[in-house]
């Protein structure tokens, strides 16, 4: 059974992905959200009493109500965190969702402290309203991304899973259980495959397969599956998704549906009734107008502080290459940017000077399918180069390219001339925004993704960019960098 991606296979690992943060409930479950609820007390707790120790204590006050203002903060945060939905099990380990919630709660709280003091003349003392209120947020915005980290790590052994039956095409399903194993953060382990173009059972990508769609419940209660994942398949629709939705609701079994769409994030889609149907609207991605002048000049302002920042590391690199072989410092490479303009991308250099004539005498050697040309130990490596490319500091020069306004922290990976060259028209999407430092190919396994896999993530960047997109991939970029995994 083929593992070759088609457009409706990524569509549906996309949507797929989307909705595996809406699968949260059992033992386990539970137990997240009561230590989640512990670690909210506790940050309650601690702002508070930070705050009377800074406001108060220093002064040599010891009011009393103030004190007992910070035993009850935690009930109160509690209530708050509620009434924002910060406990639905629907988001639990997947997503910004539940951050933002968070959020959303310290916001609230905050609002509503100002109008009610106001309202009753309260005479509250605002140093320590300041201090309390957004530490408990931070505090507990960071205990929440720990909380999350330790759940990731208990996936990646193994534990706080849930079973999922994945119905669809074979060709679909064989990368959705790939890319699952890949990716255990999210929580969900393929125990059997329902497959609609199969005549006989097997087994695809190690997994039990059964032909034909009509035994799905039968597959779930044989394997204990507590989860039915619906992938794009016009065979299971209409009436027949119906009666399957009917069938697993008698025993608790969570359904999700991936609809037929392009990699298209939550924010681009609505659903809006027209005639009595939920039609699910597209809208258009955005590459022009305020939300690109923002982006631009947060790409300056940031490279020109990186930069800035980066001087003594800079000068130190360029004297560790001058060392080692007594080559040059910098090296200069003609990428292809937006709108398919060539540019000089800069980077250090880790290779060889003569790194490009001994190229073709390599090509046998190339480890990857399509346009890209990687080599796991590569021989034209210096031996501070290595270094450089094994933490990414190679790359560090390119925040001239962001400065000078060819290239922005987050995007497409930058493309050689000859890889642009053999572009097919929907390849070709990848140049309609700048190329980035950073982007989703980075922070999902870099050189370590074949060439459909990098290609899939940088068209589903163009369709979904936005300014937190962004700041979500440069904060994930420093995991990924600090891992190595994919760097050669």
């Amino acid at each position: 059974m083929s593992g070759h991606t088609a457009v409706s296979g990524a569509a549906s690992r996309n949507n797929l992905e989307t909705g595996l943060a809406a699968l949260g409930s059992g033992a386990w479950a539970a137990r997240y959200l009561r230590l989640a609820a512990i670690l909210d007390a506790c940050c309650a707790l601690t702002a508070g009493l930070l705050a009377f120790q800074i406001r108060f204590d220093s002064a040599g006050r010891h009011p009393s109500e103030y004190m007992l203002l910070s035993l009850s903060l935690p009930f109160v945060w509690l209530v708050t965190l509620m009434l924002a939905g910060a406990y639905d099990p629907r988001f639990i380990g997947v997503g910004t969702d539940e951050f933002r919630r968070v959020l959303n709660a310290g916001a609230f709280l905050i609002a509503a402290v100002a109008i009610l003091s106001y309202a009753f003349k309260a005479d509250l003392a605002r140093g320590y309203v300041v201090i309390a209120l957004p530490c408990l947020t931070l505090f507990d915005l960071l205990a929440r991304y720990a909380h999350r980290k330790r759940l990731h790590r208990a996936r990646e052994r193994g534990e706080c899973m849930r079973r999922a039956v994945v119905v669809g095409h074979a060709p679909v399903v064989f990368d959705i259980v790939t890319m699952l194993r890949r990716e255990t953060y999210h929580g969900l382990s393929v125990v059997a495959a329902c497959l609609a173009d199969v005549p006989e059972p097997g087994m695809i990508a190690d997994v039990p397969a059964v032909a034909g769609l009509g035994t799905v419940p039968e597959v779930v209660r044989q394997y204990e599956a507590d989860t039915v994942a619906v992938l794009a398949c016009p065979e299971m629709a209409g009436d027949r998704l119906r009666q399957l939705a009917w069938d697993l609701e008698k025993t608790g079994t969570d359904l999700c549906v991936a609809p037929a769409l392009l990699d298209v994030a939550g924010p681009r889609t609505t659903i809006r009734p027209v005639a009595g149907l939920p039609l699910l609207h597209l809208d258009h991605p955005e590459f022009n107008g305020f939300r690109l002048i923002v982006k631009a000049a947060f790409d300056r302002v940031f490279a020109f502080v990186a930069l800035v920042l980066s001087v003594p590391l800079i000068g130190l690199i360029a004297l560790l290459i001058r060392l080692d072989d007594g080559g040059p410092v910098m090296f200069r490479q003609t990428r292809v940017g937006k709108d398919g303009r060539a540019f000089s991308v800069f980077k250090f250099r880790t290779m060889v000077p003569d790194a490009e004539e001994r190229k073709a005498g390599l090509a046998a050697s190339n480890q990857h399918l399509g346009p890209l040309f990687k080599i796991r130990n590569d021989p034209r490596l210096t031996r501070v180069g290595r270094v450089l490319r094994r933490w990414s500091l190679d790359e560090l020069p390119q925040l001239l390219n962001v400065l000078g306004g060819e290239m922005s922290l987050v995007g497409p990976r930058p493309a050689l001339p000859e890889e642009a060259a053999m572009y097919g028209d929907h390849v070709r999407r990848r140049l309609v925004v700048k190329p980035g430092m950073t982007g989703l190919w980075q922070v999902n396994g870099r050189s370590d993704l074949s060439w459909d896999e990098s290609v899939r993530l940088d068209l589903r960047y163009v369709e979904n960019w936005s300014l937190m997109l962004d700041l979500q991939i440069l904060w994930k970029t420093w995991a990924a960098v600090a891992r190595g995994s994919g760097a050669y």
